[in-house]
Order: C-alpha cells, then sequence, then structure tokens
C-alpha cells in the first residue's frame, strides 16, 4: 500500500469525538445514589468492559476516592467503524481523532490538547516496527492504542498514565444518553459528501445527526481539518455544559445511560479499565469550573512530505503549552476558536449538586501559576458558548 493511495483516501473518513469527561463525571454522580441501585448498576457497567491494553508506563489503577496528582489521558477515536456497515465499507484502522487530556485536581483545571491527523510526526513504539515520520493518525494502524501513546509522548515530552480509544457508535450512544446536545449555528452547514445540512440557529443534535455533525469536514469553515476540530471543540464543550448541569446529573437513570454508553464502546488501558479508576477521575473532575476547562488545538503549520500534503508542529509555540500542561498550570486561551466556530457569549454556570456529606468545591490554590497561550494557539474554553462558521462543499 503506497503513501499516496492511503492518504488519497483520508479526506473520504470523518472522525467522531467524544470525551472522557462525561463517563467520569456521569460515574461520580451514579456513586451518589443509593447503595442497592448503585451496586446493582455499577455491576451492570462493570460487566461491559472490553478488555484492557496495556500500554508503556501505564500508571498502577487508582482506588476509590479522588485522584490526588495531575494524570494525563489520551483518548483517540478510530475511524475503523467496528464493522458496523451503517458506516459503509472502511479502509485501515485510523486514529483520525486524537487528545491528550490533562486532568488536575491540585490546579483544578483540564485541558484538552487536539493534534490535526494530518501532522507529520514520528511514529514510535509500535508492534509493526517504528515507520518513521508519518501522519500522526497512522499510529493506531501501526500498533494500536498503545503505539499512540508512545507517539504522542515522544511529540509532547509528557508521560501518559491512561488511554482510551473509541468508535463513531460511542458518540451515538453518548449523545442519545444525555438527551442530546445543544449547538449554535452561525452559517449554515451543507455537507455534499455526508449528505448533511444544518441551518442557521440553534439546533439540539443526537444520535446519527450528532455523529455527522462530528464528521462533517467540508460543510465547516475552509473545509480543512483545521476548522472540522474547532467545530468538534465547540461541540464537546456544550456536551460538558450539559453533563455539568443540575438537570442532566440529578437524573439516575441518565446518569447510568452515559456511563453505560462509554463502557460499551471504549477500548481502555488496563490503567483505566476499571470502575474504581474511573470513578477516581470523576471525584477530581466533578468540582472543576467551566472557565478552567480549555480545549486548545496543537499548534501547526502547513507542509509537505514526499509530495503529500499535511502539517508540521510549530515547535515553538507548542513548547509554550506543553512546558503550561507539565508545570500544571491553568490555561488561557487568548486565540480565537479556530477557523470552524466564533466567539459566542459566556455562559453562566450553575453549580452541580454535590452529594451528601461531600467537601466543599475545591478552590484552586494562590501559587497556582496562570500561562497566556499565544494567540496562535487556538481554542475556546468551556465557559463560551462559539457558533459554527458552516459553509457549501
Amino acid at each position: 500500500m503506497t503513501d499516496t493511495a492511503r492518504h488519497g483516501r483520508l479526506p473520504q473518513r470523518g472522525p467522531l469525538r467524544t470525551t472522557l469527561i462525561a463517563v467520569a463525571t456521569a460515574l461520580a454522580v451514579l456513586f451518589a445514589s443509593t447503595v442497592s441501585v448503585a451496586a446493582i448498576a455499577a455491576w451492570q457497567i462493570s460487566t461491559s468492559f472490553q478488555p484492557g491494553v496495556d500500554i508503556q508506563g501505564g500508571e498502577d489503577p487508582p482506588q476509590v476516592g479522588p485522584i490526588d496528582r495531575p494524570v494525563n489521558i489520551l483518548i483517540v477515536g478510530s475511524d475503523s467503524g467496528e464493522g458496523n456497515p451503517a458506516y459503509g465499507e472502511r479502509g485501515e484502522n485510523l486514529n483520525d481523532v486524537t487528545i491528550l487530556l490533562h486532568l488536575s485536581p491540585i490546579s483544578n483545571s483540564a485541558v484538552a490538547v487536539s493534534f490535526q491527523r494530518d501532522m507529520f510526526v514520528p511514529i514510535t513504539g509500535c508492534e509493526n516496527g517504528s515507520p518513521g515520520t508519518r501522519k500522526i493518525n497512522e499510529a493506531l494502524y501501526y500498533g494500536g492504542l498503545a503505539c499512540a501513546v508512545t507517539t504522542v509522548e515522544a511529540l509532547t515530552g509528557l508521560e501518559i498514565g491512561y488511554a482510551a480509544k473509541v468508535e463513531f457508535d460511542g458518540v451515538i450512544a453518548l449523545s442519545n444518553a444525555v438527551g442530546g446536545v445543544e449547538v449554535c449555528v452561525a452559517e449554515a452547514i451543507h455537507d455534499s459528501q455526508l449528505s448533511f445540512d444544518l441551518e442557521a440557529g440553534m439546533h439540539t443534535l443526537e444520535g446519527w445527526r450528532a455523529l455527522q455533525f462530528l464528521r462533517s469536514r467540508y460543510g465547516v469553515g475552509d473545509g480543512s481539518d483545521t476548522t472540522r476540530v474547532s467545530n468538534q471543540q465547540l461541540f464537546l464543550s456544550s456536551l460538558i455544559r450539559k453533563v455539568k448541569s443540575g438537570d442532566t446529573l440529578s437524573n439516575p437513570l441518565t446518569v447510568y445511560a452515559m456511563a453505560k454508553a462509554v463502557a460499551s464502546n471504549m477500548q481502555l488501558s488496563t490503567s483505566l479499565n476499571s470502575l474504581d479508576s474511573m470513578a477516581a477521575m470523576a471525584f477530581a473532575l466533578k468540582d472543576i469550573p467551566l472557565a478552567n476547562i480549555a480545549f486548545v488545538s496543537y499548534p501547526t503549520g502547513a507542509t509537505t512530505m514526499g509530495g503529500v500534503s499535511g502539517v508540521a508542529p510549530r515547535k515553538a509555540d507548542a513548547k509554550i503549552l506543553m512546558d503550561a500542561i507539565a508545570a500544571d498550570a491553568q490555561i488561557v486561551v487568548t486565540g480565537d476558536p479556530g477557523g470552524g466556530a466564533q466567539a459566542g457569549e459566556d455562559v453562566v454556570e450553575t453549580p452541580t449538586p454535590a452529594p451528601s456529606g461531600s467537601a466543599s468545591p475545591a478552590e484552586t490554590p494562590d501559587e497556582t501559576a496562570v500561562v497566556e497561550l499565544p494567540p496562535s494557539i487556538t481554542g475556546q474554553p468551556a465557559s463560551e458558548q462559539t457558533c459554527t462558521i458552516g459553509n457549501n462543499y
């Protein structure tokens, strides 16, 4: 199989985006239910977990209770469709979505870094060998989830202790479980490749339409993967707001459906592959305010390699971002949301109801560093409702 053949087909595949934040919050609330109901639900969810995957440097699974240190979690979205004929005939198993989530109970913050699928990086630590510099979305093809972890570790210089892989069905199940995700569309989306249309205005998306919204490339911004990423971050920000809202977390049926949906549609690292591990992440996350949750894009610039177009890391700007994460600093986005979205209104956060007898929400320590990212790094905080810039392709 030639590079040209593989990369020539890549634009025909769209990624999904989903997030560990949703299931983590869901499991925390699950444990706040009555003992008998929680026990039954926990057993049913535990039986849904797939076999775990060993990753290099994977941490010991945390015990019940909040984590007490910052952690890095790699989340990859596969485009394989897992043989579901609803998605048509698929090709290689590629990580068309790659997100590094840094979660910290110390700085009381979280940041999710998206890596463009067409970024050329050294692919390392793979069971099929180390093929050299290729597009980052080939890591899954060459060595599965473990290879994606070692590749992102080499790129960022950060240690990754936990990892998860999700498929197309995951976003459908999760969006259904929460009763849909509200998105703002500033300019209509008309994606002829996916036969997906969405007029300007506010829409609540779930199921297949939510998946198509996340997959759409040619109907958003300038039709590039860069603008699609910003559109996906818009969806994730809205999903976080929905999950953290009182209406969602006070409904035990919704909480159970969310947890079940993610457990059934994720392949987890051994370090994360238990209800205890997921709950530990949840307790650390549930009180982080929306303003302290940021979605950013790893900075890149256009390039070509071997006649194949793509993007390359902008190392100086990327170092600022990675150094901030390594120092467990709170991150402030100063750039725009990216070419696929435009700034909207700030969202007033409704406090998440705390379980009976729980401690008060943690405050950010005064000594926590705050780093303002350069404007070249696009992104958005979860506290801001952005709007999609659609197009007609």
